[in-house]
């Protein structure tokens, strides 16, 4: 069995792709190397459409790039949010938090 990962690609609209798993067992390495695919500037949309499981791991990571892009002054929206994190937002009280996210 494969190791689950996450994937991150420009798509041709310009959107953001994550895909793959978001859990404490990717997201930890991935973080780690957010210099490489963290958006610098500009409305950023992230698309979460081919992402295929979401823990609270994966939902404190995407909370923590909505405020990194948010000190910068770069609006975010998701599109394609899964039920899971949607689920998992609602019973953590932070769905308030990305209101101004949710496409």
């Amino acid at each position: 069995m494969s190791k689950p990962k996450i994937e991150w690609r420009v798509q041709e609209n310009g959107y953001y792709c994550l895909s793959g798993a978001l859990e404490r067992d990717t997201v930890p390495a991935f973080w780690q190397r957010r210099q490489e695919w963290m958006p610098r500037d500009g409305s950023v949309t992230i698309d979460l459409k081919a992402v295929s499981r979401v823990d609270s791991a994966g939902m404190v990571m995407l909370l923590h790039v909505n405020q990194v892009l948010s000190q910068k002054g770069t609006e975010l929206k998701l599109l394609n949010v899964p039920e899971q994190l949607m689920t998992l937002l609602r019973l953590s009280h932070v769905e308030s938090m990305f209101a101004a996210c949710l496409a």
